[in-house]
């Protein structure tokens, strides 16, 4: 089987202070990382978005400093401020070198973002 790059998704809910970012990002890259049997090494490139409503830290901290994702690019960015949309909000795209094939991947949805995906599909619900 050959290795390629794919994309796994993740969201999960926060307070804002930077010590619920952090918490909230690391359980979720962790989540991602267990759900998948990836190693750190395989991670490529993260890309985390929050709502407006979450300023008092970086998502992205997390994985650099927490989780010692030195090697992979990582990129923070905001949220589209659309009404009715779940508050308190941090996502991720997770690129990832592996040789499973994409519907063998879990994408994670944790907190109170376990909602925005149904039991169906390759989606982790509800931690």
């Amino acid at each position: 089987m050959s290795i390629v790059c794919r994309g796994i998704r993740g969201a999960t809910t926060a307070e804002n202070t930077p010590e619920s970012i952090l918490s909230a990002t690391r359980e979720m890259l962790e989540a991602i990382l267990s759900a998948n049997d990836l190693k750190k090494e395989q991670i490529v490139a993260a890309f985390f978005t929050a709502t407006q409503d979450l300023n008092a830290a970086f998502p992205a901290t997390a994985a650099r400093v927490q989780l010692g994702w030195t090697e992979v690019a990582l990129l923070d960015s905001r949220h589209m401020d659309v009404p009715g949309s779940l508050s308190h909000c941090i996502r991720v795209l997770v690129l990832a070198n592996t040789d499973r094939p994409a519907q063998d991947l879990v994408n994670v949805y944790l907190r109170g973002a376990a909602n925005l995906r149904s039991t169906t599909g390759n989606d982790n619900l509800g931690r």
